[in-house]
This record gives C-alpha cells, sequence and structure tokens, in this order.
C-alpha cells in the first residue's frame, strides 16, 4: 500500500493553517472568523496524524479526536454568541460586536 510522505502532508497542514491565519487577519465576518478557526484546527489535526503515522504510533489520532472534540465545543459556544450578536446588531461584523459592554 502507498503512503504519502510527511513531508507533503506537514505541507499541506502549514498551507491550511497559513490560509486559516489569513482568514482569521482579513475577514471581519464572525462567521468567516469561525470557519478560519476550525481550518486551523484541522491543520494541525493533520500533522499530528502524519506525525503519528510516520512514527507508527496511534497518540496523532488520539490527539486529533481531541481536537475534533475542542472543535465542536468551539462551533457550539460560537454559534450561541454569533446568534446572539446577530439579535443584538442585525450584523455578523466584528467591530460592531467589539461596541458589547457588560
Amino acid at each position: 500500500m502507498a503512503t504519502v510522505p510527511m513531508m507533503h502532508a506537514l505541507l499541506v497542514a502549514g498551507i491550511l493553517f497559513a490560509l486559516g491565519v489569513t482568514g482569521l487577519l482579513v475577514r471581519r465576518n464572525i462567521l468567516f472568523i469561525l470557519m478560519s478557526l476550525e481550518v486551523m484546527l484541522n491543520a494541525a489535526g493533520l500533522a499530528f496524524v502524519a506525525a503519528g503515522a510516520r512514527w507508527g504510533q496511534t497518540d496523532g489520532q488520539v490527539v486529533f479526536i481531541f481536537i475534533l472534540s475542542m472543535a465542536a465545543a468551539e462551533v457550539a459556544v460560537g454559534l450561541a454568541l454569533v446568534i446572539q450578536i446577530y439579535h443584538r446588531f442585525k450584523s455578523f461584523d466584528a467591530d460592531r460586536a467589539s461596541e458589547m459592554k457588560g
């Protein structure tokens, strides 16, 4: 069975992480910010799985399961915040949300 070289998997993970950081810094829409965070978490998970596969260990897959569960919790909390921000400001713009006061 042919396997993907570790360098290629890490290169794809690095590109995905860079795209996530770029989306996080450039976009002002809260939904795009959450999607960029998800891309960054998946890139980190891909790097862990590639490293685990390289050394024949399942540690990378276990860490990826933890990353997926953390991403699910982040999505649940993030979408609840997005709904509250949209109800209050009628916009998904992050700059409008900075006006929120306790």
